[in-house]
């Protein structure tokens, strides 16, 4: 952080002004945006940048980094075991509410597998951290995690605005992650496939990560697509195209589960692909990550994972989860009802639309009333500690203040 303030100082405030000043100005020439839903005065805003990185030290950096890789492989175990032999629900590691009440649960998954040893692909999990000082998990994203190419872009304009601003310090460089990645979804294809096809699917170009999907599918090398441009034929999905139907070997999507194929999942669905799901039965073609996965973003299941982790590899998470209490079991729910000022209420099955509820703002009568909502259905509601998230100085207004901070990162 010395050498940082020290180069800071070197620029000064009116020169650091005008630097995030050319970073707006590069996004916006670059088209990076994020759309805004349900917005009618802005439908599609430009990214924000800050221009003061977030510092951790390697040493750190590496715990945090065994603890995400911990994480990732036990999930996988779980989404095996959930699309599998359900050895977690038949033995009480999970409650069957977790799971069989979740929707992002899909009975149709159940006999859809990867040819892969791993199911999980692609995993993001936001942390933050705790007010003792070590990093926490705050959540997981499964089905389609997005924000990496956000992350790229935004090193890519950095460095050629403000490349000062690191100096004497390692960076590690983001290349080796998307390299690693294409390997591994090229790899899905088979050993067969010198030259796989690869297409990367859009819901649609209103989509709120647009943007990235169009700048992944560029950097990765892989055919933009939506839905509609692809065909389920004789058990194989095809790309139409001007020459012709090309087969396709691996998708790798941005849809969210239920909307991936109508025939077997929402049947309203207009942004998937009809016979998806036979086809990947059928073995003959690959979707990262695979339909089913949103069952593992339960914010509930935070709860649980240190019992999945020493169900599965019979150690402790080297990395802690943010307390969490689902109401499903009576000594949770006492426990919920008796703290609620301090907590934050969730719905458990984040599809279920709700607002969470930051219980020290509610009033005596709001408080009554929340309490009879989560006795009317106890095991739909989860409760999560409020905590004080540490900061990080960001430029605000002209002005170096403390903001809260979180990291997605990407495995």
């Amino acid at each position: 952080w010395k050498k940082m303030f020290d180069t800071l100082e070197k620029l000064g405030m009116d020169q650091l002004v005008s630097r995030s000043q050319e970073l707006t100005n590069k996004l916006k020439e670059n088209g990076v945006t994020y759309n805004v839903y349900g917005n009618a005065e802005v439908n599609s805003r430009p990214w924000q940048l800050d221009p003061i990185p977030f510092l951790l030290e390697q040493s750190e950096w590496n715990l945090i980094s065994e603890g995400l890789k911990q994480r990732a492989v036990v999930l996988d175990l779980m989404l095996k075991d959930i699309y599998g032999p359900q050895h977690l629900v038949k033995e009480g590691i999970l409650p069957p509410e977790l799971i069989y009440d979740n929707s992002g649960f899909f009975r149709p998954c159940i006999d859809v597998k990867l040819a892969s040893e791993k199911q999980l692909i692609l995993y993001a999990v936001d942390i933050a951290r705790g007010p003792d000082g070590r990093m926490w998990v705050v959540d997981n994203r499964t089905q389609a995690p997005s924000g990496s190419g956000y992350a790229l872009e935004n090193r890519t304009v950095m460095s050629a605005i403000l490349p000062e601003l690191t100096s004497g310090m390692t960076v590690n460089r983001l290349s080796p992650f998307f390299k690693t990645f294409h390997k591994e979804v090229s790899a899905l294809a088979g050993k067969s496939k010198e030259y796989p096809t690869i297409v990367y699917v859009t819901p649609c170009s209103g989509n709120e990560t647009y943007f990235e999907h169009a700048y992944l599918a560029s950097y990765l090398g892989y055919t933009l697509v939506q839905g509609d441009d692809l065909v389920v034929r004789d058990g194989y999905v095809w790309l139409k195209s001007i020459e012709g139907l090309e087969k396709v070997d691996v998708i790798v999507r941005r849809i969210d589960d239920e909307w991936c194929d109508p025939l077997e999942l929402r049947e309203d669905s207009r942004l998937g692909i009809p016979g998806l799901l036979q086809a990947m039965r059928l073995g003959n073609v690959t979707v990262v990550n695979s339909p089913g996965a949103s069952v593992l973003e339960n914010s509930a299941l935070l709860a649980f994972m240190n019992a999945a982790c020493r169900y599965f590899l019979d150690e402790e998470l080297k990395l802690p989860s943010i307390a969490t209490w689902w109401c499903g079991h009576s000594k949770e729910l006492n426990y919920v009802l008796d703290n609620i000022p301090t907590l934050i209420i969730k719905k458990a099955n984040r599809k279920q639309i709700f607002r969470s509820v930051y219980g020290r703002f509610l009033s005596e009568e709001q408080r009554v009333e929340l309490i009879e909502q989560i006795l009317a259905a106890p095991h739909e509601y989860v409760a999560q500690e409020e905590i004080g998230l540490s900061t990080t100085p960001a430029l605000v207004q002209g002005k170096l203040v403390p903001r809260l901070a979180a990291i997605r990162a990407y495995l």
